[in-house]
């Protein structure tokens, strides 16, 4: 019996991969088809600009994804030669919207973060220890520092710190804690950004805490 159970468990642990990774392309179709399919209004508004080409609402459909690809990849090659003038005019515009100007500039940032060409994203902040409650003997974390300039709390200096989520680094919680809980971590942004996303499974071999750097 335990042999039969074992040889079904090792079956079940083969196909679960496989398993879920058809459920998640199967739901992600599903999801992109309820946005753009044919029936929706962006399906609808896609057939519309085919069906000067063809008369059939399938080709016609077809038609406006190819026409809205075509116009998406030619805005791209004039982004690429124009890219900071009409970033630029296009910041300009929209922030001047009320309450749209507060969405589109969280996504500008949240965007800005992700682009690995981006030098004033993830790449300018600094790999930090955090020990909570201080040290030694507080919960260490590792964080990330914004900003070494410190905000007055009272009488106390503190730093703000961003403490990534895993497996998905680029977002998490951004916490003030006393200046003296931080201390420079030995590592870089991506080995930190790789310990997060393996959620803690392959960590670095060494890991070292630099001593805090004193108050002025």
């Amino acid at each position: 019996m335990g042999n039969l159970r074992r040889v079904f468990l090792a079956g079940v642990l083969l196909l679960l991969p496989l398993a879920v990774t058809a459920f998640v392309v199967g739901w992600s179709v599903s999801f992109i088809y309820g946005f753009v399919g044919p029936g929706t209004v962006v399906g609808r508004f896609l057939t519309s600009l085919g069906l000067g080409f063809s008369s059939s609402s399938l080709a016609a459909y077809l038609i406006g994804i190819l026409i809205v690809v075509g116009v998406i990849y030619l805005l791209g090659l004039v982004a690429i030669v124009l890219q900071e003038r009409l970033q630029d005019a296009l910041d300009r515009i929209m922030r001047r919207i009320p309450l749209i100007g507060t969405v589109y500039d969280l996504s500008r940032r949240f965007v800005s973060m992700v682009d690995r060409k981006d030098a004033d994203g993830l790449k300018s902040m600094s790999p930090v220890w955090c020990f909570f409650g201080g040290e030694p003997g507080g919960a260490a974390v590792l964080a990330l520092l914004p900003s070494h300039e410190a905000v007055m709390v009272g009488e106390q200096r503190y730093l703000g710190i961003l403490v990534p989520t895993a497996p998905v680094p680029i977002g998490g919680g951004l916490i003030y804690v006393p200046e003296t809980w931080v201390s420079p971590a030995d590592i870089g942004i991506d080995q930190l950004m790789s310990i997060y996303v393996s959620m803690g499974v392959t960590p670095p071999k060494a890991v070292s805490a630099l001593p805090a750097t004193p108050q002025p």
